[in-house]
């Protein structure tokens, strides 16, 4: 697995997985219709502070993550970032070797901290797995998420110095 910088040649790739994911609405507070280059603008930004990788297996991209500022202006030091895996690559370890790449990268740029506003907790896996990369769970919101199956469940919110 090569982890590498995005570069926006490899949005119809990552939008190709993307797309499905974001339609599920399991995992994301996006609209499962929110157009895709609504969603480019945001993954791809080359704003300050801001960056995308992607993980390639054998020349497919197999899963992407996107890093940016948390809050703007004095709160600009704490990094957030998104992450999606192919659904044929799961249970791989893209997940992790992207999550530790992402680490790396706002470790890189100057970030102190990272943090996640909501990552869902019937996706017990991404729990699972910043826990195991060491984010610690730093409150809950009750109800914050409307999941399509599970109906109504909590968000976590996760913390991690870097």
């Amino acid at each position: 697995m090569k982890i590498r910088d995005a570069v926006q040649d490899d949005w119809p790739h990552i939008w190709s997985f993307m797309s499905g994911i974001v339609a599920a609405g399991e995992t994301f507070p996006w609209e499962p219709d929110t157009p895709g280059e609504q969603i480019r603008s945001f993954w791809l930004s080359d704003g300050p502070g801001c960056g995308s990788l992607v993980a390639e297996i054998d020349g497919a991209i197999a899963g992407t993550a996107e890093i940016h500022p948390n809050l703007p202006g004095q709160s600009a030091h704490i990094a957030n970032a998104g992450f999606m895996v192919n659904p044929d690559y799961r249970s791989g370890g893209v997940g992790r070797a992207l999550g530790e790449a992402a680490i790396d990268w706002a470790r890189r740029a100057g970030y102190r901290s990272m943090q996640f506003n909501a990552v869902v907790d019937a996706n017990t896996h991404a729990v699972k797995l910043w826990h195991s990369l060491g984010f610690e769970t730093i409150a809950r919101v009750p109800e914050g998420f409307k999941h399509p199956r599970v109906g109504y469940t909590d968000l976590h919110i996760m913390f991690l110095r870097l």
